[in-house]
């Protein structure tokens, strides 16, 4: 596992299929976005290799400051959906009876969760609170970063805080994925070992303060096997691809591509899972990858 920890140029190598995450990647949660990752991405591109966006997150969900950077399309919802441009060329619904015991299974134990479609994110009463609670901790958290960044921690670049459709109004036969949060430390585990058979169940993205949290889709589906499906489409090889991410629902992506990187910022055993490690979200660990690695 090599060290990425500057920025001298490596050989350019041949197009590459990037696939990059987007919380803890791109976004630091619920913050901002390191000016040299847009540079960067648009960089790559105008170089000839293509940038999909990877993520956990519903399409409606995806920051827009994001979406601005400029993608060649998007897997989302953890590999539920993937597009080339506009076109989804995969989808991976959820069958109605494993979204209904996802359900009974939350509200019989007490945990707060969020349902998503292909462009919706719907929440459980009590999520909007907990979700505030978070971006305002951020803030506070990474107030010195974003001033250095030249950023004040109120200006319109922090992701706000979002509302959530109740999960009353969600059309759940579209209900494709579902993340937990809960007080209870121990949620993860008992939701691995109640649900584990059907469903791929995986500690969460968001950084919350105590307690649980966990995302959930079928078994099979994963960011892995969307890259698999989408670039047998595409007609390229995993040899050629790159994933780069800092979450655990980035394990299968790293198995996938011949080339993956773990963010600074990532868990150490994540990191010890890819090829390279590069800094964190906030100090250029996108641009210090793609310029590592010959993209740009």
């Amino acid at each position: 596992m090599d060290a990425v920890t500057s920025a001298d140029p490596a050989t350019t190598d041949p197009v590459k299929t990037v696939f990059i995450d987007v919380d803890g990647t791109i976004l630091e949660h619920g913050s901002i976005i390191a000016p040299s990752t847009v540079s960067a991405i648009r960089a790559a591109r105008a170089a000839g290799h293509a940038v999909y966006l990877c993520t956990g997150r519903a399409l409606g969900d995806i920051h827009p400051a994001v979406l601005e950077i400029g993608f060649d399309g998007a897997i989302t919802n953890g590999g539920a959906f993937g597009a080339i441009g506009d076109e989804l060329v995969l989808s991976h619904p959820m069958p109605r009876t494993q979204v209904d015991r996802l359900v009974e299974y939350f509200e019989t134990h007490g945990i707060h969760y969020f349902l998503q479609t292909y462009d919706s994110v719907y929440a459980s009463a009590g999520m909007d609170d907990l979700i505030s609670a978070f971006v305002r901790q951020r803030r506070e958290t990474y107030a010195d970063d974003l001033a250095g960044l030249g950023v004040d921690a109120d200006e319109e670049m922090v992701e706000p805080v979002r509302t959530f459709g109740p999960v009353t109004e969600a059309v759940l036969d579209d209900v494709v994925k579902a993340v937990f949060i809960s007080t209870a430390s121990d949620s993860l585990d008992r939701a691995q070992a109640d649900l584990g058979d059907t469903f791929h169940v995986i500690p969460g993205s968001i950084p919350m303060p105590g307690g649980s949290n966990g995302e959930i889709g079928m078994l099979g589906v994963n960011k892995g096997a969307a890259i698999t499906e989408l670039l047998a489409h595409l007609g390229r090889d995993a040899a050629d691809a790159v994933g780069i991410g800092d979450s655990w629902n980035d394990v299968e992506m790293f198995q996938v591509c011949g080339t993956s990187v773990a963010m600074g910022n990532a868990d150490p055993q994540l990191q010890a899972m890819a090829d390279h490690v590069t800094t964190s979200v906030l100090d250029d660990g996108v641009r210090n990858a793609f310029v590592t690695l010959g993209l740009i």
